[in-house]
C-alpha cells in the first residue's frame, strides 16, 4: 500500500526546488562573469565557488525529489539547507536588503516548520534499499 502523499510534503518539495534553481542561476551567472574577464583574486578559487554552486544546486534538486519520494534522509538534508538559508537570509535582512531578505526567510521558515508536521514525518520514513522480497 503507498501511503497518500500529504500537501506540506509538495510544499517543501518546491521550496527546495525553488532554492536549487536560484543557486543553478547564481551559478550561471557566476560563470558568465568569470569567462567576461571579471576581475578575481584567484582564478582557481573562482573556479571552485562555482563549483560549489553547481554541486550544491544539484544536492537541493536531488533533495527536493527525493522528499518528494519519501525518502527519510531527505527530511535532514532539507533541513540543514533551510539553515544554511537563515544564515545567509537574516543577515540580509538585517543588512537594509528587506525583499531579498524576505525572500530567503520566509520560504525558510515555512519550511522548517512543515519539516515537523506529523504528516510529513509520517511520509517521509522511507528506508533506502531493495524493495522487500514478498
Amino acid at each position: 500500500m503507498v501511503p497518500v502523499r500529504p500537501r506540506p510534503i509538495l510544499v517543501i518539495a518546491l521550496i527546495v526546488a525553488a532554492e536549487a534553481t536560484a543557486l543553478l542561476v547564481a551559478a550561471g551567472w557566476y560563470g558568465f562573469e568569470l569567462v567576461t574577464a571579471a576581475p578575481v583574486r584567484s582564478f582557481w578559487g573562482a573556479v571552485f565557488t562555482l563549483g560549489l554552486l553547481l554541486a550544491f544546486s544539484a544536492w537541493l534538486f536531488s533533495v527536493a525529489a527525493f522528499l518528494f519520494r519519501g525518502y527519510r534522509w531527505t527530511r535532514a538534508a532539507a533541513l540543514v539547507a533551510q539553515l544554511f538559508v537563515l544564515t545567509i537570509g537574516v543577515p540580509t535582512l538585517s543588512g537594509g536588503l528587506l525583499w531579498a531578505g524576505i525572500a530567503m526567510v520566509a520560504p525558510s521558515l515555512v519550511a522548517i516548520v512543515l519539516l515537523f508536521d506529523r504528516r510529513v514525518i509520517t511520509y517521509a520514513s522511507r528506508a533506502g534499499g531493495a524493495p522487500p522480497a514478498l
